[in-house]
């Protein structure tokens, strides 16, 4: 199953910027420099939005859970990064009960099932 509407996914530029590629947040530092390894970074932040949006288009979910406030997938598969490398990861979406848009949560690296 792929991610609903996942071509109208929404990466919020907070998230990539105060998050996944921030060197300073307690959590986020270590994912910015997991990224920023691959070639992203904050001055060119929309790369890495527009890659994880297409990581959600492209790539198949492999958990979703319902809850009381809707529902979250995570979806597995290889990152298109600037380096050209393809990294395996995980990114988390979530579609507010009521709404139908998936909007990004977070990303981190997992391993390969090869």
């Amino acid at each position: 199953m792929r991610l609903p509407r996942a071509r109208d996914a929404k990466v919020p530029r907070s998230k990539v910027l105060g998050y996944l590629l921030s060197r300073a947040h307690p959590v986020g530092r270590l994912k910015a420099a997991f990224f920023c390894e691959f070639g992203f970074s904050a001055e060119s932040w929309e790369a890495l939005a527009e890659a994880l949006a297409e990581h959600a288009a492209s790539n198949e979910v492999a958990v979703s859970e319902k809850t009381e406030f809707g529902t979250r997938f995570a979806v597995d598969g290889p990152l298109n990064t600037p380096s050209g490398r393809h990294p395996v990861i995980r990114s988390v979406w979530f579609v507010e009960l009521g709404q139908s848009t998936p909007r990004l949560v977070t990303a981190y690296p997992i391993r390969s099932r090869a």
